[in-house]
């Protein structure tokens, strides 16, 4: 689940230097940076039009999925790895890996993303979240990443500690998302956090989180430009289980002087009491009244996952000309079931992986 934003202030990056900081260099272009930046770009003009029009998909050659495979417990990348490969056969572009999602303790993200790409060709896209690392450490993560391949990047704050396993672990936040954004366009640009020039110029590919149903909605559209203002140049939302509100958040966003591609969050429910969870007790996410009545009368096991899939399905429908693609965040290893939402866009047949491939 993309994490939701706490309010810390934009840290300064940097101490002042004697000399001018270094001029930036314009960015490598999108189609020349990552595999799924290119094809993110080429269904955003292609098929939206740099958002001035809506049209359907036709399936996986111009539509974008990612789906959420974070480590298991411990040391094994075993069921990741057997996961990442049956969705990439599916059609799934790229696996999204979070960091700490919930303030929990797992393997680093980049280590399995490094292990997806070394055993299966994965192509991968990690969570970075301001909590943890200082700047000295955000950066040598960043350095570090990109020497090993690791470009598509998810730029958030993070959720304090006091949420996860470890509550008096202590939170850094030397940054929040829209200063580590400045950072990352920095180096895609040449230019160090100190304002130097340091000869070469990264390749990352950077997303940013959005909670379409945020409590202070206007709070959370001012970030969200803050974040696209900062070098933001795709939106992967919050699972939203209201169209009203989906509707809103992506006519607010076309308004926006840079509007950006829009991955719309779904998470396909898998119980009345999976609901009723994620209602609760997630912060950032809201499931309808009537959603959770649907739950509630669906049958358990079989049943409710059915029901579930159908309501992720509905958004999507709903919303998929309008969109570059979506993220999926299976609940409780229920990964079948993110295809299954996709199947009607031709996702899990024997030719979706090659139809993603030839359109490239």
């Amino acid at each position: 689940v993309v994490q939701a934003e706490a309010p810390i202030g934009d840290a300064t990056v940097g101490k002042a230097l004697s000399k001018p900081r270094a001029v930036e260099k314009d960015p490598i272009p999108l189609a020349e940076r990552t595999k799924l930046s290119a094809k993110v770009h080429r269904v955003w003009m292609e098929r939206l039009g740099g958002g001035t029009r809506k049209q359907a998909p036709k399936g996986p050659e111009d539509f974008v999925v990612s789906v959420e495979v974070n480590p298991s417990p411990g040391l094994s990348t075993a069921k990741p790895c057997a996961t990442a490969k049956m969705l990439r056969a599916a059609g799934v572009d790229v696996i999204n890996i979070a960091d700490g999602p919930r303030a929990t303790v797992r393997m680093s993200n980049s280590a399995l993303a490094e292990v997806l790409q070394r055993e299966g060709d994965h192509e991968t896209i990690l969570h970075m979240c301001c909590r943890d690392r200082n700047l000295l450490g955000l950066m040598s993560d960043l350095l570090g990443n990109h020497t090993r391949g690791l470009h598509n990047m998810v730029i958030i704050t993070g959720d304090p500690p006091k949420m996860g396993d470890y509550p008096k672990a202590t939170a850094v936040f030397d940054l929040d998302s829209v200063g580590l954004l400045k950072l990352v366009t920095g180096i895609n640009g040449g230019v160090d956090p100190a304002g130097r020039d340091f000869g070469d110029q990264g390749r990352f590919f950077c997303a940013t989180g959005a909670e379409p149903g945020a409590v202070d909605y206007e709070r959370e559209m001012r970030r969200l430009r803050e974040k696209i203002d900062a070098g933001a140049e795709m939106v992967m939302t919050q699972p939203v289980y209201d169209a009203a509100v989906m509707r809103r958040f992506l006519d607010d966003l076309a308004a926006f002087p840079k509007p950006i591609p829009v991955l719309l969050g779904l998470c396909p429910l898998v119980s009345s009491r999976n609901a009723e969870f994620l209602h609760n007790e997630v912060p950032g996410m809201s499931v309808p009244q009537g959603i959770r009545e649907r739950m509630a009368g669906a049958a358990p096991g079989p049943g409710a996952l059915a029901e579930g899939v159908a309501i992720a399905r509905e958004m999507l429908q709903e919303f998929q000309s309008e969109i570059v693609g979506c993220y999926v965040m299976p609940q409780l290893g229920k990964y079948e079931a993110a295809v299954s939402v996709l199947e009607p866009l031709g996702y899990g047949k024997d030719d979706s992986s090659a139809r993603r491939d030839a359109a490239k």
